[in-house]
């Protein structure tokens, strides 16, 4: 078997109604485990395609809508809905990130995809979910890390809140609809029965503010809410940021014979079983102290050699890296989770693959996002039919 058919959701079909990051990425990490998913787009393109200055289909684009074929659907118009019902027949899943309401507007929510096709399983996402007060706040990542926290603990104490630099509840919302989708495949299996399943990108990104929530019942809500690149908790020492000759590196010493190994290799020995420091709590109490022995230290060296001796002594360390180092990380490359690609739009680029690893499985071989319509004729002809004439007519009528 290819390595296709070998993959855990080989067999699967996805309707993939949604854009930018969250939803796309759910169905990228299920059309990379096998499943064909069909990316539906209004005949202008989604959002995504026209972002950024490099013409054609923009790298954000190309990073989540690998292995995805790509046709357009005027949803406005019944010839388009027509053919999304058809679809929806013949599909497990569909997928949209759209404002809670707009699909049953159009005619083409749960419950009446559900009277065509009982098995499939409905899955959304939007900010604030589909019930509640909030429900009808427009919301993408940067509102929401402002309303959930994240901003606000993000950041240092006697400077203003900085959103962080990572599309972080947008991604960890598409983590969470994947897994939310794949439950409630596993239920059918055992029902027959297809279900609605919804995560709110305020809900997902919530358990992520672990740390800075344990600190805030400790301290009754007295402590700091930005820490810096200290731990959000303020719970270890050290855990932070230090400059080297070159750069910066970041160490973490969440055990006491991590901070002894770190007394070694920066060659201060002399401090091993100095009271001050020898337990976790007693160099939270003085980890000003602590963070200017070691700096005194990593200044003096570049990063690499900082980090290799750090890590040399089983201590957690790494250099701060640019994007540029990062996307040729050896490590991912060697793992297949990066991969150099010729894409027909941005030439040759860096994607990644799914994190996801199935040691029964071949990993499956990327497939560079089609251009916008590019699988009409597959999916419109090929799958559900049409013939040429039709397909034209299609066209001339601006369903698809």
């Amino acid at each position: 078997m290819t390595a296709a058919q070998q993959a855990p959701l080989a067999g699967l079909t996805v309707i993939d109604l949604s854009h930018v990051y969250n939803g796309p990425y759910a169905t990228f990490l299920m059309a990379m485990a096998g499943a064909r998913v069909v990316k539906v787009e209004p005949r202008g393109g989604e959002h995504l395609r026209s972002r950024g200055d490099m013409g054609g289909a923009a790298l954000p684009f190309a990073m989540l809508n690998s292995n995805k074929q790509a046709v357009t659907l005027n949803l406005k118009t019944p010839a388009g809905l027509a053919l999304l019902r058809e679809m929806v027949a013949r599909a497990d899943v569909l997928v949209e990130n759209f404002a809670p309401g707009v699909m049953d507007r159009l005619g083409v929510g749960a419950a009446a995809l559900h009277q065509i096709n009982p098995r499939l399983i409905y899955a959304s996402s939007s900010g604030y979910g589909k019930s509640g007060p909030y429900r009808d706040y427009p919301a993408m990542d940067l509102v929401m890390q402002a309303m959930s926290g994240v901003m606000d603990v993000t950041g240092f104490p006697d400077q203003p809140p900085v959103k962080s630099g990572p599309a972080v509840c947008d991604f960890s919302a598409g983590v969470h609809l994947y897994g939310a989708i794949v439950t409630a495949l596993y239920a059918r299996e055992r029902t027959g029965q297809g279900r609605v399943v919804e995560v709110a990108m305020q809900d997902a990104i919530y358990a992520s503010l672990a740390s800075n929530l344990g600190m805030f019942h400790a301290s009754k809500g007295t402590g700091p809410s930005r820490t810096g690149n200290r731990h959000g908790g303020l719970g270890i020492s050290p855990y932070n940021v230090y400059r080297t000759s070159d750069g910066y590196v970041v160490i973490n010493a969440p055990g006491d014979h991590h901070f002894r190994a770190i007394l070694t290799v920066a060659e201060r020995g002399d401090l091993i079983g100095d009271e001050r420091y020898a337990t976790r709590p007693a160099r939270v109490q003085h980890m000003f102290e602590v963070d200017a022995i070691l700096e005194a230290w990593t200044s003096q060296h570049p990063k690499a050699v900082v980090a290799q001796q750090m890590l040399d002594a089983g201590v957690p360390c790494a250099p701060v890296r640019g994007l540029g180092e990062v996307i040729v990380d050896e490590n991912m490359h060697a793992r297949g989770s990066l991969q150099w690609i010729d894409h027909p739009d941005l030439g040759r680029v860096v994607l990644p693959h799914s994190p996801m690893r199935y040691e029964d499985s071949e990993i499956v071989a990327i497939s560079p996002s089609s251009g916008l319509g590019a699988d009409n004729d597959a999916v419109f002809g090929g799958w559900l039919g049409r013939s040429a004439e039709e397909l034209a007519g299609l066209r001339a009528e601006g369903a698809i």
